[in-house]
């Protein structure tokens, strides 16, 4: 069974119409026992890094996501859940999970023409092989919405890269941790097709 991480943070639910649609067995729970025992966790999100950091913490969330990383769960997060497993963020100079090393960075566009958030369709470039983006193609798009994006330390953390006045890492990770900027569960097929890689993902990477 996968637990989707409910931590006040939305789109919970479009989640979980994508997983019944790929015939994927789920369930929403804020419980960190049920969340620790999972045998996989998809630790989505939309919002604000501030206010999501208190409601895992109120829940004792945190403690169990790092836990489940640690004890070699798979893991998934999207977009606010790539972007809170880093150390901090830069919205409100916030101390994040500090699952992977890294900072989550303002997008600050030189061109007057991108807008922010980052809204829309847009490439998503595979720059380091990963079970989960397997069969991703050149030119392949997927889905964002955000102001914020994802800038670990260390490249070896980052597995695709997409445009958007800078290259920045829209798919990072680590060990049995796997984070998308974009949003499968928006991302049509090729969306779909992550989630169920990662339904039989066993949280391992070949070298």
């Amino acid at each position: 069974m996968i637990a989707i991480v409910d931590y006040n943070a939305g789109n919970l639910r479009s989640v979980k119409r994508a997983c019944d649609a790929a015939g994927i067995a789920c369930v929403i729970t804020r419980d960190p026992a049920e969340v620790a025992k999972a045998e996989r966790i998809i630790f989505p999100g939309v919002g604000a890094a501030p206010s999501a950091m208190e409601s895992l913490k109120a829940a004792g969330l945190d403690a169990a996501l790092r836990s489940a990383f640690a004890a070699g769960t798979p893991i998934l997060g999207i977009c606010l859940g790539c972007q809170i497993i880093l150390e901090r963020s830069e919205e409100g100079g916030v101390e994040t999970l500090a699952l992977i090393p890294g900072t989550t960075m303002l997008f600050c566009p030189s061109d007057p023409a991108l807008k922010v958030p980052h809204m829309g369709w847009n490439e998503v470039r595979v720059v380091r092989p990963h079970p989960l983006l397997e069969g991703v193609e050149e030119g392949d798009a997927f889905y964002f919405v955000h102001s914020y994006y994802p800038q670990p330390s260390s490249e070896a953390d980052v597995f695709a890269r997409t445009d958007y006045g800078i290259s920045f890492p829209s798919a990072v990770g680590r060990r049995n941790l796997f984070a998308a900027q974009f949003h499968p569960e928006k991302s049509g097929r090729l969306g779909l097709r992550i989630l169920e890689r990662f339904a039989k993902w066993n949280g391992t990477i070949a070298d």
